[in-house]
């Protein structure tokens, strides 16, 4: 029975193998882990996890987790900490245990920077960056918003910086549904999620991930940041927009699908905080992640329709909004006078959903998130 942790021909990490097939590897799992079910706990291996004792590899530490947010595309098989049945110690893949610090490592020196996720390593990559590492290992004590993983055909983008991978950031489409409960689609693309690992923070991941961003969708006259945003990820785009003010009218928190009653401009709101810092709090509906760094969000799965939504502002922050708009708006016109117009419309808008939702009109149309934008 081949579990010991190993590498392949050639020295390579899980990233580095060409042509994985997701269906061989499920199918290579789950005879492993029959096989593991049937022999006596005596005839157990160990696996060597650095800094602490060697762990038992025994099938009541094994769990088989949805690779894609849609479960029955295909499982991984986990080793889970026996002291902490949350945390996820290594993978099962090409007839090895490995460990998750291994797993985001590559030997391809062509890996540097922003690069499309299209294989199915990466895939398996994004899944151990958003759901084991964030979701399991880096998630901050106050990250309190449900996640799921990502869907099979996720459009995103994987960070590499020296031989690992630092972050990531996922985006739907302009035209893509919202979600399989409904027939919206987007009306204009969204940064859905970001995240960058703990030991890359600080080094402008974060700041480059957004740019690269704007400039995929440079043909587009607004563009969207999911809500809620984290105070992390404000400050990001705060950063952002004072090296590039020409985007400072483009970006919008928004639910989906992103109509207009559904954005709040980003710079505008950041230029509201810094005038009503006492009086008005721009982190509702925020969560805060540790060391400014925005991320997705917290523990487990769970079914679409069970996640939390919280709603765009509070009426304090409508409030202010609705005061100050005619001021404020004149220094975000780059493109035109439309967006003083558009931004007092937008406030009478949201102050009609919120009556419509007081008479208990349903809120399903409204696509649930699936995790927060968090550099």
């Amino acid at each position: 029975m081949a579990a010991a942790r190993g590498r392949p021909a050639g020295d390579l990490y899980p990233m580095d193998i060409k042509d994985i097939k997701l269906e061989a590897l499920e199918a290579e799992s789950r005879a492993y882990h029959a096989k593991v079910l049937k022999q006596p706990s005596s005839a157990a291996e160990f696996f060597s996890v650095p800094g602490r004792e060697k762990v038992k590899l025994e099938a009541s530490l094994m769990r088989f987790l949805p690779l894609y947010r849609e479960e029955s595309k295909c499982a991984l098989l986990v080793l889970i900490d026996s002291q902490d049945k949350n945390t996820v110690l290594a993978i099962y893949l090409h007839s090895s245990w490995w460990l998750i610090e291994d797993i985001v490592k590559t030997t391809d020196p062509s890996r540097e920077g922003l690069m499309q996720v299209q294989t199915s390593a990466e895939r398996i990559l994004l899944f151990v960056l958003n759901c084991i590492i964030f979701g399991m290992l880096e998630r901050g004590s106050t990250c309190d918003v449900l996640f799921m993983p990502h869907s099979e055909k996720e459009c995103a983008k994987i960070f590499w910086r020296s031989g690992e991978a630092a972050a990531f950031y996922t985006t739907k489409a302009k035209g893509s549904l919202c979600d399989s409960h409904t027939s919206l689609c987007y009306l204009l693309p969204v940064l859905d999620t970001m995240f960058v690992r703990r030991k890359f923070r600080r080094r402008g991941l974060g700041l480059e991930m957004l740019h690269d961003f704007c400039e995929v969708f440079t043909a587009e006259d607004a563009l969207g940041i999911s809500c809620p945003v984290s105070v992390g990820m404000y400050q990001v785009c705060q950063r952002f927009l004072e090296i590039h003010p020409e985007e400072q009218s483009r970006l919008w928190e928004v639910e989906s699908p992103g109509d207009w009653s559904q954005r709040i401009n980003i710079w505008l709101k950041i230029q509201l905080e810094q005038n009503f810092p006492k009086q008005m709090d721009v982190s509702c509906n925020m969560e805060r992640f540790p060391d400014d760094e925005p991320g997705p969000s917290a523990k487990g799965w769970t079914n679409e329709k069970g996640e939390h939504v919280p709603q765009l502002g509070t009426s304090t922050c409508e409030e202010k909004l609705h005061k100050s708009d005619q001021e404020k708006a004149s220094s975000l016109q780059p493109h035109g006078g439309e967006h003083a117009i558009q931004q007092d419309t937008d406030v009478q808008q949201r102050r009609e959903s919120k009556k419509r939702a007081s008479r208990g009109r349903p809120a399903e149309d409204r696509a649930p998130k699936q995790c927060r934008a968090m550099p």
